[in-house]
């Protein structure tokens, strides 16, 4: 895969973090979370695998959080699961 396809990754995890972010039934706490790793993401100054991973660090405790929807949660080990693919050399 090329830096391209892990920047559409990235983007696309954006996305789909963003519907989390603006959804109300969401509670406050993790859409702060989720809003974070957004900013994270989106940081070009660090490299993409610091942030693929800074995500992944702070996503996985929002995944275990107990008030987290069920759908949140279907969609946020979705999105774990692109965020691991973008290995370190990148």
């Amino acid at each position: 895969m090329a830096t391209d396809e892990y920047n559409e990754t990235i983007a696309q995890c954006v996305m789909e973090l963003d519907m989390i972010a603006n959804d109300t039934s969401v509670p406050r706490n993790i859409r702060r979370s989720v809003t974070e790793i957004i900013s994270i993401l989106q940081n070009d100054n660090q490299e993409l695998f610091l942030r693929a991973t800074s995500g992944l660090s702070i996503l996985s405790d929002v995944s275990s959080d107990p008030n987290l929807p069920m759908h949140t949660g279907t969609l946020i080990w979705s999105i774990l699961g692109k965020l691991e693919t973008i290995p370190p050399e990148v």
